[in-house]
């Protein structure tokens, strides 16, 4: 249970990315262990270090250092590909492996306990840093994701990874896949999860070891890998083109190490801030200490400025065209060039299935103070889509209108167009942070009494669809590799004669409520019991598969005073978070 007051919220930062050049390895990986030979038939795994030196910043005004030491997990002979469940929030999350075995899968699970959530593997590196007189400095252990930044170490290794680009920590998520593709490697970093640490100036000797239950259990190697560390001292003031900075020892800094990192045009990011942004496990962003790498395991809405949670995500994304179960191509992101004509149709082949997750990152706003007196609910709330078709909604304008005709289209399963239907209308919303069109009566937020009577209703009604969050990729089509994961690649400009949004299979779109006529007013509620409603399609003008399985509800209970409101949020089930 968790009481809270006053925070900021925002949306996932998602950005964009590029290949990772290939890893020169050597031959050494290539042949099996002792220790992989006596392990269950599987992926033979390898940890290896991209190099035997790297330079870490330090920054003066903000100390401390990232140990983004240049570390990967190889996977040879089959991929590792690990599955995340949860039945309910009722069920513990359970980890199975799937095993190649000649030509054909089978399915292993693994201990009870080895995971507790969706964001990587606890515990899984070791790293123990010594200073120049051998004496140990640091000694910590860091989570793995599979999913992390990664790349082909051999040239005839396939071309492209087949799994997900992070790891999801929606506390709300259901199922998730993790994976090292066959003659790939993952950086063990652990980015954004991780503390600095205190380093004065200097060299050091690192040294990352596998955990041993993580070696039993996948049949690794003890074979440490060790890291030559130079730590440097620099000051925000030096800018980006103030030149390298001075090391202990009076050398220049390397190119492209450490976390210096170059903040995106337009965007004013402090360096100590630079390294691996955070996402929410649907798209991949950037690893600064190796340059435009993907995603180091991603994070649900934390505290944010006003102006950055009403943008939803500032940064631009890069994708490729998603596929669906890594064979059938999805459906085009472009809108139809026209509006559709003939008469509507809605056949009989898969369609969506819009649920929605119950409210999290709950906390009492002031609407940062831009009207006085007030006190405000806010919260992040997700729709997500469990399938087995995509939503695909167009909208049509009509010159010199302010509004779009909405239609859903439908697709057999191989991909055709075979139908669609009127579904409501799209609007252009040109306030500040938000400047594209909207899709009206996506979702609805309603504030319920304990009777589950409606106390306050959310001004939210229409919506920019994103695949945010990774919700569950382990759903019949779930699209491992969504296109459009943040604004930058949906919901079109002031001058669009039409739009496609998109909600693909497995992902959700999570918005945060935490701005006057979003957020709950609950200056004059009454302390008490009460209840988030996220509502799907609330005027059922979609058509799904199940319009049973539309609503979540999220137990609060409101205290304090005015001007010092409280929330306590109780566990729901066994998801512990606010």
């Amino acid at each position: 249970m968790t009481t809270t007051r006053t925070t900021r919220l925002r949306r996932p930062l998602l950005a964009g990315t590029t290949a990772v050049a290939a890893m020169a390895v050597t031959a050494g990986f290539m042949a099996a262990t002792p220790e992989q030979a006596k392990a269950a038939t599987g992926p033979r795994l390898s940890l290896v270090a991209a190099t035997g030196s790297v330079t870490l910043t330090s920054w003066k005004e903000d100390p401390g250092v990232y140990l983004d030491l240049g570390t990967y997990l190889t996977a040879e002979g089959t991929p590792l590909e690990l599955k995340v469940t949860r039945k309910s929030y009722k069920d513990p999350v359970t980890l199975t492996q799937t095993v190649s075995e000649g030509g054909r899968t089978r399915t292993r699970t693994l201990p009870q306990g080895t995971v507790k959530d969706f964001s990587g593997l606890p515990g899984f590196a070791e790293i123990t840093v010594t200073d120049s007189t051998g004496k140990a400095v640091v000694s910590r252990t860091e989570s793995f994701c599979p999913n992390n930044a990664s790349g082909r170490i051999r040239p005839d290794a396939p071309a492209t990874s087949k799994y997900p680009e992070s790891c999801p920590t929606n506390p709300f998520t259901l199922g998730s896949v993790w994976g090292v593709e066959k003659g790939w490697a993952a950086n063990t970093y652990a980015g954004s999860y991780t503390q600095p640490v205190k380093l004065a100036a200097g060299t050091y000797t690192a040294k990352v070891r596998i955990a041993k239950k993580y070696r039993d259990l996948f049949g690794i190697a003890d074979r440490p890998a060790t890291v030559k560390v130079t730590v440097q001292e620099r000051s925000w003031d030096e800018g980006a083109g103030a030149g390298p900075a001075r090391s202990a020892a009076g050398e220049h800094a390397g190119h492209g190490t450490g976390h210096t990192g170059h903040p995106m045009p337009g965007h004013e990011v402090p360096p100590a801030q630079a390294g691996a942004p955070e996402t929410s496990g649907a798209g991949p962003s950037y690893n600064v200490g190796h340059g435009p790498l993907k995603a180091a395991p991603p994070a649900l809405p934390w505290a944010l400025k006003k102006q950055q949670a009403a943008a939803r995500a500032d940064v631009r994304a890069g994708d490729t065209a998603g596929q669906t179960d890594g064979s059938r191509r999805a459906p085009a992101f472009g809108p139809q060039t026209r509006r559709p004509t003939g008469t509507p149709s809605v056949p009989n082949v898969p369609k969506p299935d819009l649920r929605s997750l119950p409210a999290y990152g709950i906390t009492i706003s002031d609407g940062d103070r831009d009207v006085p007196g007030k006190d405000y609910l806010a919260f992040s709330a997700n729709v997500w889509n469990a399938g087995p078709a995509q939503l695909v909604v167009d909208g049509f304008r009509s010159p010199g209108k302010a509004t779009m005709d909405a239609y859903q289209y439908f697709y057999d399963a191989r991909g055709k167009q075979v139908g669609y239907t009127p579904t409501g209308t799209m609007e252009w919303d040109p306030r500040p942070g938000h400047v594209h069109w909207h899709f009206t009566d996506f979702a609805s937020y309603r504030l319920l009494k304990a009777d589950k009577k409606e106390a306050v209703r959310s001004g939210k009604e229409a919506f920019c669809l994103a695949n945010t969050d990774a919700v569950d990729y382990t759903v019949k089509n779930a699209n491992w590799h969504p296109y459009n994961t943040d604004l930058a690649t949906a919901c079109g400009q002031e001058n669009s004669l039409s739009v496609r949004e998109v909600l693909d299979v497995g992902s959700g779109d999570t918005y945060t409520q935490d701005l006057p006529g979003q957020s709950f007013d609950i200056t004059d509620v009454p302390n008490g019991t009460y209840y988030i409603q996220v509502l799907a399609n609330p005027a059922k003008r979609l058509k799904e598969t199940n319009l049973d399985n539309n609503s979540a509800l999220r137990k609060v209970v409101l205290g304090g005073t005015p001007g010092r409101r409280t929330v306590t949020v109780p566990a729901h089930d066994l998801v512990n978070a606010n």
